[in-house]
């Protein structure tokens, strides 16, 4: 089973899992990236059941309307009951590392309104430790070199994402070379450094179950 295969079964087995919990009212959140993608194709059968959805991003919003799903905007909603969404990394205790489409920001604003979040990965984003990919920093851009020379002393070696800029007009740094042992702590103390606006850990709001595509099917995965 190649991995889009796999991202493919997850996305279907988290519309199957959501599936009975849609009412008419229903606004589901939808993240950002490739296994996301997949994910609002397979929505796209159920938009019938459902009210429509938040997104995490501009390139989200776009798919979701391609569908004809209704887009609202987090502040017109009193809440989410699901917020559905990939990672690049996740460990045993569900913290997970995110980013890596330099959606961060609002993803995390999106995960932190929501009762629940399913995570749907490939067994690729299974780690022990996190870190081997690198961490998503988002700066104000006049902080880029302060937040920097911040994260060198932490023992990461931050690269600025050539070329790209965020949904909200920042810049992205990430940063190699971290072995993340302590998530909870580490995305407290990024967080504290002036400049930052957030970083791809999602630790103190983690998954609250992942759905992960492997060669044998789809395996539910519990902190």
């Amino acid at each position: 089973m190649t991995q889009d295969e796999m991202k493919k079964a997850v996305a279907q087995a988290a519309v199957e899992l959501i599936r009975s919990r849609l009412s008419a009212d229903s606004i589901v959140g939808v993240g950002t990236g490739s296994t996301a993608n997949f994910f609002i194709d397979a929505l796209a059968e159920l938009k019938h059941l459902f009210d429509g959805a938040v997104a995490s991003s501009e390139a989200t919003a776009e798919r979701l309307k391609g569908h004809g799903i209704p887009v609202y905007d987090l502040n017109s909603v009193s809440g989410l009951d699901l917020y559905i969404d990939g990672a690049d990394e996740f460990d045993a205790g569900l913290n997970l590392v995110k980013g890596g489409g330099g959606a961060l920001t609002r993803e995390k604003i999106v995960a932190a309104a929501a009762k629940e979040f399913v995570c749907i990965v490939d067994a690729s984003k299974r780690v022990d430790v996190l870190g081997a990919f690198p961490l998503p920093v988002e700066v104000i851009p006049m902080a880029r070199s302060l937040v920097a020379r911040e994260l060198v002393k932490l023992g990461g070696q931050p690269e600025l994402r050539e070329g790209f800029v965020t949904d909200n007009g920042n810049l992205i740094l990430d940063v190699y070379n971290l072995e993340i042992r302590e998530p909870k702590a580490l995305e407290a103390e990024l967080n504290n450094i002036v400049g930052v606006v957030t970083n791809g850990l999602f630790a103190r709001r983690g998954a609250d179950v992942v759905l992960m595509g492997t060669e044998n099917g789809v395996e539910k995965v519990l902190p």
